[in-house]
This record gives C-alpha cells, structure tokens and sequence, in this order.
C-alpha cells in the first residue's frame, strides 16, 4: 500500500514543483494518507484546497483504500 501511495505521490510532486512547493509521504493509519507539505506549499493560504480538492481527489482515485487525506 505504501509503496502504490509513494507512486502515486511521484506523479503529483510535478504539478506542486511549478509552484516551488512539494509533498512528503508520513504515514498511512486506517485509510488515512498523512503527507507534510513543504516549500512554498507549507503555510500556503491555498494549501488546504490544494490538500483536499487536489492531492486527496487523487489519492482516493487511484489508490484503493485510501479514503482522506491530512497534512500534519
């Protein structure tokens, strides 16, 4: 599961790097993906939609079990 997580991760570190930002995997706990933004992202008033209506819509797509995504 966390390495189809991390794949997953790989594809949208892409579209946060145009924006000086990225993403770090922290742990997966009971269908709950924890991941901490960083760069530009981390502190970003944008984030939580970027978090929720981006990385989360993704995730939950293409990763099975995967049902919320929080950043920490």
């Amino acid at each position: 599961m966390i390495e189809h997580i991390e794949k997953v991760l790989e594809e949208i570190r892409p579209m946060l790097a145009r924006h000086l930002g990225n993403i770090e995997f922290v742990k997966f706990e009971d269908g709950v993906v924890y991941v901490r933004l960083l760069g530009t992202c981390h502190g970003c008033p944008l984030s939580q939609l970027t978090l929720k209506a981006g990385i989360e819509d993704i995730m939950r797509e293409k990763v099975p079990g995967v049902y919320k995504v929080e950043a920490v």
